[in-house]
């Protein structure tokens, strides 16, 4: 999005880094469009299991979200004020909701000029508020029943202080539109680099009968959906087809995963190129219970012609044709029928395939997204000159 923006736009980002990384790559690829970068460490990026549960508890005995107590920095707060003072930048995004928690005091930045919008990558208090109810472990449910009352009222306390908010989907502008009706917002939807991920010409070589699922494995909902497949629908598969494959990619597999590796699972962790294997895959699964916005995994997979099996929720947010292009199931029993069908089916795969890459190029290129996001930031900045003045709340 921020390469996008960048070819008509001066574009400056300012953002945290985990102090384990070494980021002097990134920052050399990112200053290839962007104006200027700005990085700031973040400790809690790097925090211990143990750490991590801590902060949890005390998180537990505030008011504030835990997601606010990771976000919520005091450099990152003075940097965007001097940046906004002295820059004289026409708009000032914050990525997702917690970062909110970091936007000036609207008294130190009157007289700027610019909009604050927040993109909302996803309701974030919805994705806690669906742990709640899913979760398997009581600990787990009662944190996160606590946690997502938090964050629900942090969020809509960001909804109401900022010029706009984008949302990823039609169902979380919705949500937003309920709790603060007045925001202005935009759907502008997650896409996919069109060019980069495309079919070979003729197809690549498949391995039969293997399936793969690929995200950050530190993601809860991607824990959840993976020891869901292994638990209701992994047995059902292996009894119909023995010679079954999963492949696993994604980085910070947690050990609950790991712990499935070989009897027909690799877990592969992180990679540089995820192309090959989604090239190789008969099938991609998205066996998702929890979520917000849109998942790439879809969009990227649709992207190279590939047979999607997932969940409602998977596919939440994305215009999909169930049966068309793309296969949706819930129950364990029918998630295995629909994989059994795509593996037993090469024509059905390939038809498929044809039209969840005809739907990405028609709905879901980044170009598509970005000229969304530049006519909502010049519809707010329309709006700004004709009242304005600094940001307002609104109800």
């Amino acid at each position: 999005m921020i390469r996008g923006l960048s070819r008509h736009h001066d574009v400056s980002l300012v953002t945290f880094f985990d102090p384990r990384d070494d980021i002097s790559s990134a920052i050399r690829q990112t200053e290839s469009y962007c104006e200027k970068v700005v990085t700031l460490v973040n400790e809690r990026y790097a925090l211990t299991t143990r750490q991590k549960r801590l902060l949890q508890a005390r998180s537990l005995l505030s008011r504030r979200s835990f997601e606010a107590f990771v976000f919520h920095s005091a450099p990152m707060q003075q940097t965007l004020e001097k940046l906004v003072a002295a820059g004289a930048y026409d708009v000032v995004s914050f990525e997702f909701s917690p970062m909110a928690t970091n936007r000036p005091p609207d008294g130190n930045v009157a007289g700027c000029g610019a909009v604050f919008v927040l993109d909302e990558h996803n309701i974030e208090y919805d994705i806690v508020r669906r742990t709640a109810s899913s979760a398997l472990s009581l600990d787990r449910r009662l944190y996160s029943l606590l946690d997502w009352r938090k964050l629900r009222r942090e969020e809509q306390q960001s909804w109401r202080r900022f010029d706009g908010c984008t949302v990823t989907s039609a169902r979380d502008e919705a949500l937003l539109r309920r709790d603060v009706p007045l925001a202005r917002t935009a759907v502008v939807p997650n896409a996919v680099d069109v060019d980069y991920f495309r079919p070979k010409n003729g197809g690549g070589a498949t391995d039969s009968m293997s399936l793969l699922f690929f995200g950050a494995g530190n993601y809860h909902p991607n824990t959840d959906g993976l020891l869901f497949f292994f638990r209701e629908i992994m047995p059902r598969l292996r009894a119909r087809y023995p010679g079954i494959t999963l492949r696993i990619l994604g980085p910070l597999i947690p050990p609950e995963i790991e712990a499935h590796a070989g009897n027909g699972v690799e877990v592969i962790g992180g990679v540089d190129d995820i192309r090959p294997y989604l090239e190789r895959a008969t099938v991609i699964i998205a066996p998702l219970r929890i979520g917000g916005g849109t998942r790439f995994k879809i969009l990227e997979a649709m992207a190279m012609g590939k047979a999607v099996v997932s969940t409602a929720v998977g596919a939440e947010g994305i215009d999909v044709r169930n049966g068309s292009d793309i296969m949706l199931a819930d129950r364990p029993e029918e998630f295995a029928i629909q994989v059994g069908r795509l593996l037993d089916d090469a024509a059905l795969r390939q038809t498929m395939g044809r039209e969840a890459r005809r739907l990405i190029e028609q709905r879901y290129s980044w170009a598509r997204s970005v000229n969304k996001l530049e006519d909502f930031y010049a519809e707010l900045m329309g709006r700004r000159a004709v009242a304005g003045g600094p940001p307002t709340e609104i109800g």
